[in-house]
């Protein structure tokens, strides 16, 4: 495909301008400094850009040929030195059609391909590299269709969805507004991790020039449980035991994801005592080994003060005494 681009007395180009002015440059700008406005205006003014700004082409046709003339370094210097003019004719000879230009109803003719490179002579200017990496054009972006052009994609788009422990680890469908307005229904899988993305393809903001649609990221966020911390796909549990249930161990209930089970405490627990209950934390998924689930016991006096209790335990200082804070010295 070309976009076949005419300027002249008609559509009020005219003689071409002075393509450091059309560039915005004085004569000292590097070539690096030519490069950049050169991409700056071809990006405002490129015709994919705006279909429905005639003046857009115009301008973007002028940008080309200035920049065909201060982009080649021996144009730019015959230019500089006066030997030719800012349409790339030898001076004295400006009715006849030099470069990417043709005589004929007091204009010029510029024709623009989509990979970038002008339709004029060779002059060893090419500004495909510009637009591949503007627009995506080029031979870099070519699909094996036939030629055509692979167009730029839209943007990506981030949200997050709010599942709940146990949504977490059975699985789920929750509803997710997206920053385009859009609400979308998301499947959760089973033992998915806090932090976790979703992708979902072609759900985010479409592109400016035709190409295929953005995706939507999802992260998933696990809400706070009244009982599990996670850790991965590990979780943890504090789990309150009496006095004597540490002290001369036994089975006690233990709260799990999938429903309760008994857990042996060995007599003469102390607390923060940790047990681990493996393959009672998240599943895995896909292959993935589940996690476990680790209880921290904590030893409770009961809730009202017990004289009986108090005297055992004077005795016990005064016979019995010891320091359990002595591996801290």
């Amino acid at each position: 495909m070309r976009t076949v681009l005419r300027a002249g007395a008609t559509n009020g180009l005219g003689k071409m301008r002075d393509p450091y002015t059309v560039l915005g440059l004085s004569k000292t700008a590097s070539a690096a400094d030519i490069k950049k406005a050169f991409r700056r205006l071809a990006k405002a003014y490129h015709p994919d850009q705006n279909k429905d700004d005639p003046k857009a082409k115009e301008k973007f046709a002028e940008a080309n040929q200035a920049y065909e003339i201060l982009g080649d370094e021996k144009k730019r210097a015959q230019f500089d030195r006066g030997e030719i003019d800012a349409e790339g004719k030898p001076r004295g000879f400006e009715g006849f059609g030099q470069g990417g230009f043709r005589p004929g109803g007091g204009g010029f003719h510029y024709e623009f391909r989509q990979d970038g490179r002008s339709g004029g002579s060779g002059g060893g200017f090419d500004a495909g590299d510009i637009f591949a990496d503007l627009f995506g054009f080029g031979g870099g972006g070519r699909t094996g269709g036939g030629g055509r052009h692979q167009r730029p994609r839209g943007e990506d788009v981030v949200a997050t969805a709010s599942v709940s422990l146990e949504d977490a680890m059975q699985g789920a469908k929750t509803r997710v507004i997206l920053p385009t307005g859009k609400t979308l229904e998301v499947s959760v899988p089973a033992g998915i991790e806090d932090g976790k993305q979703i992708r979902l393809k072609g759900q985010g903001q479409p592109s400016p020039a035709g190409g295929e649609a953005g995706d939507a990221l999802v992260t998933v966020r696990i809400a706070k449980h009244p009982f599990f911390r996670i850790e991965g796909r590990d979780l943890r549990l504090d789990l309150p035991i009496t006095l004597y249930e540490a002290t001369l161990g036994g089975k006690v209930t233990a709260p799990t994801l999938g429903g309760a089970v008994e857990l042996t405490v060995p007599p003469g627990s102390n607390g923060g005592r940790t047990l681990r209950l493996r393959g009672k934390g998240l599943p895995g998924g896909a292959g993935a080994q589940d996690g476990d689930l680790y209880v921290t016991l904590r030893i409770m006096l009961p809730a009202e003060s017990d004289p009986e209790l108090a005297d055992l335990m004077r005795k016990w200082e005064k016979d019995k005494r010891y320091n359990p804070r002595d591996a801290l010295r």
